[in-house]
């Protein structure tokens, strides 16, 4: 019998949620509240506005690619329960952001963690950050949150507008850590913690500022397993780029080209166990 990936485990205790016509609800309040919807940043990081990324599907057993995107015609209400779409904050993510780009809305993917899930703890996650122009300023959503997961984490924020310290980026999340400020051991998922698995997310995070959304259970590069093999100054930098991402474009775009870092054409898949390759 092959052996399992040591990450394995965890993505596949993961508990997938059923899609709801929520964050299409969230997008139609976001959009009425945007000044100029249509306006498109110049001399930022605007991360694919111009084309829309569609969300890669998910299945029951964690595919990729168009053959894993259910078919359906766009509804205006709640589908039944039976017919929705199955997924991960990750694809809410991405397909908000999808949205969010093909009406001219700066948008980006960022991965960190979520401190509203479990009391004390940090939990793997993905949101939205996107540019809202009237304010100034880059804005965290949660297109997850429905009516339903508001009221079972006690949810008081509005998720169009997620604080800072309620969801953190994972390079946040990192010289936090590394800054004495917090404790690794809060941050991750199920019995899986520490500053490695903070490592793996800032990968993520840096892959995901280079148009490289990859799937939660995508292991490449520098995905360390346990602290011992971290290089720490390698992601004391990256955690620093990714904190300031506008400022930092070039550098982020620049640093994209390591190895460690880079999406290659074949990962290993949590999920399913196995290399499997990037479409």
């Amino acid at each position: 019998m092959k052996a399992e990936h040591p990450a394995a485990t965890e993505y596949r205790l993961r508990l997938f949620v059923a899609a709801r016509c929520e964050a299409v609800n969230l997008l139609r309040r976001q959009l009425a509240q945007a000044e100029h919807p249509r306006q498109k940043l110049r001399g930022r990081l605007r991360h694919g506005v111009e084309h829309g990324i569609p969300a890669a599907g998910v299945r029951e057993h964690g595919e990729r690619g168009p053959d894993a995107i259910p078919q359906f015609d766009l509804v205006p209400v709640a589908r039944p329960a039976g017919e929705r779409v199955v997924g991960v904050c990750r694809h809410f993510t991405l397909l908000h952001v999808a949205m969010l780009r093909a009406q001219g809305v700066a948008a980006r993917a960022r991965c960190g963690f979520g401190a509203y899930f479990e009391k004390g703890k940090f939990v793997d996650h993905w949101v939205t950050e996107y540019w809202n122009e009237a304010q100034k300023r880059w804005v965290l959503v949660d297109s997850q949150l429905d009516t339903r997961q508001r009221e079972l984490f006690k949810v008081t924020f509005d998720p169009l507008d997620v604080p800072r310290d309620q969801f953190v980026v994972a390079g946040d999340a990192w010289k936090l850590c590394r800054g004495g400020k917090a404790d690794s051991a809060a941050f991750g998922i199920l019995d899986m913690h520490g500053l490695w698995f903070i490592a793996g997310n800032v990968i993520r995070d840096v892959a995901a500022l280079n148009n490289h959304e990859m799937l939660p259970w995508d292991i490449w590069g520098a995905m360390a397993r346990n602290d011992a093999e971290l290089d720490l100054p390698f992601f004391d930098r990256l955690a620093e780029l990714s904190h300031a991402p506008d400022e930092h474009a070039d550098e982020l775009r620049a640093v994209y080209e390591d190895k460690r870092i880079a999406v290659p054409r074949t990962v290993f898949n949590a999920v399913l166990n196995r290399p499997d390759p990037v479409h």
